[in-house]
């Protein structure tokens, strides 16, 4: 078996910190919407990620899409951008923008 490091994709951590600068997050945000995927997910991993120096796990790269709207696909080949317009994500109870307030009921 040989030891040589799997090839990673370039322009990840990249991507992963334009979904979140478009969607308007700070990274503890950002946690809550990639909860659900099997792992704890904490704002060290996401700084990791947007970095480079950590790798998201596939299911945090599935999360990572749907919160996006955008294929896996645009997230891992790096000879595919990010769309220049990320759709808002839905706001789900408990999950605000930052800057935003829910209303009362």
């Amino acid at each position: 078996m040989g030891t040589s490091r799997r090839a990673r994709p370039t322009r990840l951590a990249a991507k992963l910190l334009q979904i979140r600068q478009r969607l308007d997050l700070t990274q503890e945000q950002m946690v809550k919407h990639l909860e659900g995927t099997k792992t704890p997910i904490y704002v060290g991993h996401i700084s990791g990620f947007e970095k480079g120096t950590r790798e998201p796990s596939l299911l945090v790269l599935l999360q990572y899409a749907k919160v996006a709207g955008v294929s896996t696909d645009v997230l891992i080949d790096d000879a595919l951008d990010l769309p220049d317009s990320i759709p808002q994500i839905q706001e789900s109870e408990g999950l605000t923008k930052r800057g935003a307030r829910k209303a009362k009921s």
